[in-house]
């Protein structure tokens, strides 16, 4: 009797054990943590890595403690498929990623089909919301209205001035570059150039000698910081002084490290800078306790982590359709970048945009 009571006991603790594990809230954090794009995914995952300790220090979510597990996608749309694939079978129920529109775009399908609920911190092509899934969503604005900000800032500074378009080839490259080239077109500009380069190359002098024999003053880029500042760099060893315009793609400090001191006059698009908000002061502050800047996209990480806490205490739930449709539901989520609601798409309710200017290493909005 006492061996059987003490196996019951024994099995007892192992399921309840069991249970708890299972109770565990999953969650990832996908982005290129390697490759060209890395300081990107390093920001995600710094973001969501604060947000899940702080949770945790105050209880979890639903008071269960927060497991956060990081997937590399390197920036490759079959490289992110693999790391969606594999949080999946991890039994993940949320994804703080991607960074890249083009990985983040084919990884939500899988995502929807397993119901997991996907919170990009970055990704700005229209597409990943367009489709209106049930499980896609963003803290970060869309192409379409960076690109509208960005063309309009042309035609209005730069009038008279002879301006290119170049891009990645990307769905967020070519997407944002398209994007301020129709604002830019609408408001009476007519660019000399429209070019697309291959990303990972070393060389673009040939795009450059293009640029120079145009006699190009400015050129809008849509792409990634690796190769804007290679751009740049080599347009100043061909004695250019043509300023350089891009998105959210340069916003990390090693596009100035890239580039080089030619770097000053960069313009740059971006959300108003979250390290700025009353509402970030403190974690801000702790933060740079630690050495850290939270600069670019670490606290829109940050903020799609909070959301889903929210939402899943408004829910009273765990089950990511529940805290899907409380997100689309139009309440207010208080988090480090303000205040932020969500429209039925997944969008987020307000436009996100201002200009920056590079110069001494960082970038200040105009």
């Amino acid at each position: 009797m006492r061996k059987l009571l003490l196996a019951s006991l024994a099995l007892g603790a192992g399921l309840a054990f069991a249970a708890g594990a299972q109770a565990q809230v999953k969650m990832g954090v996908g982005g290129p943590m390697t490759g060209g794009a890395a300081a990107f995914g390093a920001q995600l995952k710094t973001g969501a890595e604060q947000a899940v300790a702080d949770i945790n220090t105050q209880g979890g979510i639903l008071g269960q403690k927060v497991e956060l597990s990081v997937g590399d996608d390197a920036g490759k749309p079959e490289q992110g498929k693999s790391a969606a694939n594999k949080f999946i079978s991890d039994g993940v129920k949320y994804v703080v990623g991607h960074f890249n529109s083009g990985v983040s775009i084919p990884a939500s399908t899988d995502y929807e089909e397993a119901g997991v609920l996907q919170i990009s911190p970055a990704s700005t092509n229209p597409t990943f919301t367009d489709r209106k899934m049930w499980n896609t969503f963003r803290t970060c604005g869309r192409d379409d209205q960076q690109g509208s900000v960005a063309g309009d800032y042309i035609v209005k500074t730069f009038k008279g001035k002879k301006v290119a378009i170049v891009h990645d080839k990307t769905p967020y490259g070519k997407g944002l570059a398209d994007e301020t080239q129709k604002a830019m077109n609408k408001g009476g500009m007519k660019e000399v150039l429209y070019e697309g380069i291959n990303p990972g190359e070393k060389d673009y002098s040939a795009l450059v000698s293009k640029l120079k024999a145009n006699g190009v003053d400015l050129v809008y880029y849509g792409g990634l910081h690796p190769e804007a500042g290679l751009i740049v760099r080599q347009m100043r060893d061909q004695g250019m002084n043509t300023i350089l315009f891009g998105g959210d793609g340069i916003a990390d400090k090693e596009y100035w490290t890239i580039a080089g001191p030619g770097a000053a006059g960069t313009l740059m698009t971006f959300g108003p800078d979250p390290r700025n908000n009353p509402a970030a002061k403190d974690i801000v502050a702790a933060f740079k306790a630690k050495g850290i800047d939270p600069e670019g996209y670490v606290l829109y990480s940050y903020a799609a982590t909070q959301v889903i806490k929210q939402a899943a205490e408004a829910a009273k739930s765990l089950d990511t359709k529940k805290i899907a449709a409380e997100i689309h539901s139009g309440k207010v989520f208080d988090t480090v970048l303000g205040p932020l609601s969500f429209d039925k798409k997944g969008d987020i309710t307000k436009l996100d945009y201002v200009v920056y200017e590079w110069k001494d290493g960082a970038y200040k909005q105009l």
